[in-house]
């Protein structure tokens, strides 16, 4: 079975058994795993969920899972790595930089309900994973365009699905005072504030954060931080009988040299000038 390396970040694994070859299991990796054919039960995490032809399952490498074969079943299997979806970024729409595939394949409900295709979803996803087959003998799926529509339609797809069957998705919307939230409690932590911190605790793409910020709150986000921090050191030199090195402390500077070159660059003054103020 073709198994994913570091140069590899998809992988189109066709194949028929009448026994799954491996035991209950989980990976480093994600799986869209869809059933042309047969019929028997997906045993994953502690769901028994019986499976026939046309059902599509997702896993995460929070998962664990294993295949009860009933009846003879050919499965394919789309895997892929967290690196995927970042590196054709700019094919994505905002609703997948915003919610990721990775981050919406974790739903629990996905793990704990079969979803029932209606037409015409059914025959969509069946001709959509005949197209990737199909395209994984002739290119590198890996790193063509076409493919990657058709992966990411699989979750529109999904969605689709989870809305006919009053499924609750998470994840798809963000609240703009929470991220304002999470900034001013995290302030005097500059690693929690950090893009890959902050983007990660709100399921945002690290590299459409920055983006995202800027269009909803008309500043970019190092701005507002450092307007942000400048303002409540300020506050604190106000109070002189608060020491810089005890404010530099509490803001996570390495020193009192460290802020005042800080305080300098955005004030175009030292704190000690700022203080005569």
């Amino acid at each position: 079975m073709p198994k994913l390396n570091q140069f590899e970040t998809l992988v189109i694994d066709e194949f028929e058994e009448d026994k799954f070859h491996l035991p209950t299991h989980s990976h480093t990796y994600y799986e869209i795993i869809y059933i042309i054919k047969g019929n028997g039960v997906h045993h994953l995490n502690n769901n028994l969920l019986s499976y026939k032809t046309g059902d599509l399952f997702v896993i995460s490498p929070d998962d664990e899972h294993y295949f009860d074969i009933k009846k003879s079943t050919r499965f394919v299997f789309i895997k892929f790595t967290d690196n995927y979806f970042n590196s054709n970024k700019k094919l994505s729409c905002d609703e997948f930089l915003l919610n990721t595939p990775e981050n919406f394949m974790r739903d629990k409900s996905l793990k704990e309900n079969v979803l029932k295709l209606d037409e015409p979803c059914k025959t969509i996803l069946k001709n959509t994973i005949e197209n990737i087959t199909a395209y994984n003998s002739k290119t590198n799926v890996s790193t063509s365009p076409i493919v990657f529509y058709q992966v990411l339609s699989i979750f529109g797809l999904i969605k689709e699905t989870m809305r006919c069957m009053n499924m609750q998705i998470i994840g798809t919307g963000i609240d703009n005072e929470q991220i304002i939230s999470y900034i001013h409690q995290n302030i005097y932590n500059p690693k929690l504030v950090q893009i890959k911190s902050i983007s990660t605790h709100f399921n945002i793409a690290t590299t459409y954060f920055g983006t995202y910020f800027k269009r909803s709150f008309s500043i970019t986000y190092r701005d507002y931080i450092n307007n942000l921090r400048t303002k409540l050191i300020e506050k604190r030199f106000f109070n002189n009988q608060v020491p810089i090195k005890q404010i530099a402390y509490e803001f996570g500077f390495t020193d009192e040299s460290h802020l005042s070159n800080y305080f300098k660059k955005q004030k175009n003054m030292k704190p000690s000038d700022f203080k005569k103020l």
